[in-house]
This record gives structure tokens, sequence and C-alpha cells, in this order.
């Protein structure tokens, strides 16, 4: 959608105000309903309606346009919207790689834009496989892995915002992965310390902060396992990352392997999501 709106915009928008256009928007939601996603500047706010309108136009199922009216912040990683223009009912039904997530953006923290990566990694699960995801939100880690891989063992599913929790319940149910995942209300810290020793992954989709939850990860795997560890980088991109787990698993005498690592996407304009999957024995 980027280009098709920069050129849509670009008919009602002078020169100064392109320079501060949005060029693109995140949407969420199926069918008949999409809620859009949309980062206005504030040196063009008087023009946001017309930004919605725009986007309504190009994408004709979306309901609602919520402008980001803060960073995410705080334990449950939600950020701050505004109505711009439609429905104040921003719950959703997501169709992702065939399976379904129901959200409401406004509530939980979900990103359209991974669903690429959530499905990287559910392939790279094996049969048997026991997992363990921190950080799970709605769930879409765990049913992605589920989807692609229904022989895996257990899938156990570690969440302290309890509307997501309700949500990820629910899309249990309606994706038919309840007798596969296992939703855990509660901190990371004070729940991992239960499941050590027990699986052979774990994915850790946190960025900020995730890195103090690496200790505990290494402790839940088996005698060895795999790691897929995202974390925020800038110009050194992965050399700080690295740095974080050296630093953990030395801390617990253990040895690890980096197996891949590559950009997710950009977190801020000098700051990226990044992912190291890496193996300790």
């Amino acid at each position: 959608m980027k280009n098709d709106l920069k050129a849509l915009l670009a008919k009602s928008l002078n020169s100064d105000e392109m320079e501060c256009a949005p060029n693109s928007y995140e949407l969420i939601g199926s069918g008949d309903k999409a809620v859009a996603l949309v980062e206005i500047p504030e040196e063009i706010g008087d023009r946001k309606i017309l930004i919605a309108k725009s986007i309504m136009n190009l994408s004709k199922n979306v309901k609602t346009v919520l402008g980001k009216s803060s960073a995410r912040k705080g334990e449950f990683r939600t950020r701050e919207y505004e109505l711009v223009m439609g429905n104040p009912n921003t719950e959703v039904v997501h169709k992702e790689n065939g399976y379904l997530l129901k959200l409401d953006p406004q509530k939980v923290y979900f990103s359209e834009r991974e669903g690429t990566e959530r499905m990287r990694i559910a392939r790279q699960v094996e049969r048997g496989e026991n997992v363990m995801v921190f950080f799970a939100g709605i769930g879409a880690y765990a049913i992605a892995i589920v989807y692609e891989q229904p022989d895996v063992g257990k899938v156990y599913a570690i969440e302290i915002n309890p509307e997501a929790v309700e949500y990820m319940k629910i899309n249990l149910r309606m994706n038919r992965m309840v007798d596969k995942i296992v939703p855990i209300s509660g901190d990371v810290k004070k729940e991992a310390e239960r499941f050590y020793g027990r699986f052979d992954r774990i994915v850790m989709p946190l960025p900020l902060g995730g890195s103090e939850f690496l200790e505990d990860a290494i402790l839940c795997l088996n005698k060895k396992g795999v790691i897929h560890f995202y974390t925020l980088t800038n110009r050194d991109e992965f050399v700080s990352a690295k740095a974080k787990i050296e630093e953990a698993c030395r801390r617990l005498n253990k040895r690890f392997k980096v197996l891949n690592q590559r950009k997710i996407t950009e977190y801020s304009p000098r700051q990226w999501k990044v992912c190291i999957d890496f193996e300790v024995e």
C-alpha cells in the first residue's frame, strides 16, 4: 500500500506536506472489516481526515482508521490511538497464513507485519518438540507453530495481559487447537521457573527488554535446544545482541551456537527489531 497511498495523497497535499505524509499503514482484520493503523505527524495533523479517507479509498474493507498517539509502552506493550475516522468498535478477526486471530488492536499487542516471521519460526519446529512461547500475546506464534507442525508435542504460551490471554483462548477454540496449546496468564519471570528443563525450543518475541529473560529461556530448555531471541539494535546491528546472549550463557556456564540472524522490522528511525536463532548446549 506504500506507493498507492503516496500517489493518492500527492493529489491533495503540497510538497511540504508530502515530506511529512505517511508512507504506509498497517491493516489488521480480514473480510468485510479491517482496522487501519497509521502514524500521522503533528506537522500535518490538520490533514488527518484526508489521510483517513485516502486509506479507506484504497482499502475498501477498512471500517476504522486509528492514528498512533504513542509508542508501545508498559508491561502490556500496547500503544495509545486516536480514532480518526470510522467505527469505534475495533475488534476484528484477522486471517493470517490460513489461521484466524481475533483481537482488538487498542487492547492488545499485535503486528500483522510479522506474519512472515511467525511462519519462518513455525517451519523450523520438528515433530514431537515441546515449545514455550514467552510474551505470547493473543497466541499468534503458538497458533502458527501448531498450524505448520500439527505433530508438535505441546506448546505453552505465557502472557501477562489478561485481555490478550482471553483473546488467546478464543483463538485456540476458533482454530481447534485447545488440545495442543496451553495458555498461561502471568509474568514470565514468575511462571517460567515452573517449567525449567522441559522444552526443545523457546520463542522470545519481545524486543524491548527481552534480554532480561534470556537466562529463564535457557533454563527452560532440555539438555539442549533452540532459542529465537528478539531484541533491538542500531548501527552495530547484531554485535550487541550476541553480547547479551554470550553474557547470559556465561553466567549459566552454557555454550551456544548462532544458527541464523536477521532483521525483522524497523522499530524506529535508528533502531531495528532483529532475531537471532541460537542453539544452547
